[in-house]
């Protein structure tokens, strides 16, 4: 018998691609899938949508919250799958992600948590760049190596014992999580597309870019003040900062503060020279920004996402939600 996996979409006025989402996970060709819908009172269409699928939905609510994390949080109590995971109103499951972490976990029955990879796409589903992940532990993840959150499942009871989601955490909530998983059970991954996280103008890390670069940073106090944390990342002190400064730099530079950003760009390559192979194209572009010769980059990234990223899948995408075709 297959282990049950729940889902679970929180959702908020985002009704331009909420039923594409739906759609992605319930064309899964997955027998035992509990999904559950949270949805916090959106006021643009979202809610008849999901009245929609309600009798494909094992639950779903639409009212008031305290955010995603509340939400999320939400549909943690009510599952009751073994393996949990949740989807964003405007992310998407490719076909056979579900099967194929199941699969994972039954070969790796310590883990605590599987993941694969992604692809970004913009808000017609054209697909652009691959978001690669690799086998990453608990000083990969401190230093902020990023899993793409759409690709990653758990175990229920991994969850439940290190607890759910911290609301306190608005932009890297789901990073926090996988760190403190990641303390107490093993991570395991395997290279492949699970999922698509689809970039668009209304999109929080590019809305409030200035505040994930600074929550970055507040997580790293955390982990120097948390049993089990506080030593790891004092013996791995100048490579973990390194990556903070790096990701904080990386949001600096979306919300426009290039100088900020070239800073701390540079902060991060002296604390762990290594890291620069990873953003040195970056760095480059925040340096030439504070030059004004910020278009050169922008000229760069238009050029290269002129030529949609293809995607190699053993199952056909040309009428899978979502994702534009041709």
């Amino acid at each position: 018998m297959k282990p049950r996996v729940s889902i679970i979409t929180p959702s908020y006025n985002q009704a331009q691609f909420l039923e594409d989402t739906i759609q992605s996970v319930l064309r899964q060709d997955y027998p035992a899938l509990e999904y559950i819908l949270v949805d916090g009172g959106s006021m643009d269409g979202s809610k008849e949508i999901i009245q929609r699928y309600e009798d494909k939905l094992a639950w779903w609510v639409s009212e008031p919250d305290q955010g995603q994390a509340d939400a999320i949080n939400k549909g943690f109590r009510r599952a009751t799958g073994e393996i949990i995971a949740w989807l964003n109103s405007d992310d998407l499951y490719l076909p056979g992600a579900i099967e194929e972490a199941v699969e994972l976990f039954k070969l790796h029955p310590e883990a605590g948590v599987v993941f694969g990879d992604a692809v970004s796409a913009d808000e017609k589903g054209r697909l652009l760049n691959p978001l690669r992940a690799g086998n990453w532990g608990l000083v990969d993840l401190l230093q902020f190596k990023i899993i793409c959150q759409p690709a990653v499942f758990m175990r229920r009871a991994a969850v439940e014992e290190v607890g759910f989601l911290d609301p306190s955490y608005h932009f890297f909530l789901d990073h926090q999580l996988w760190i403190r998983l990641a303390k107490d059970y093993p991570l395991v991954y395997q290279p492949g597309f699970w999922a698509v996280s689809r970039y668009h103008p209304a999109a929080k890390n590019i809305t409030l870019a200035l505040k994930s670069g600074a929550e970055a940073y507040r997580i790293l106090e955390w982990a120097e003040r948390e049993p089990g944390l506080k030593t790891v990342v004092s013996k791995n002190h100048d490579r973990i900062w390194a990556g903070a400064h790096a990701i904080g730099a990386r949001y600096l530079l979306d919300g426009g503060k290039a100088g900020e950003a070239f800073k701390s760009y540079t902060r991060a390559a002296a604390a762990w020279p290594p890291l620069l192979r990873s953003f040195w194209h970056r760095y480059l572009f925040s340096g030439l920004s504070t030059l004004g010769l910020g278009f050169l980059g922008r000229w760069y990234y238009s050029v290269k996402n002129r030529v949609p990223f293809q995607l190699e899948s053993s199952r056909s995408l040309a009428d899978w939600p979502g994702i534009q075709s041709g």
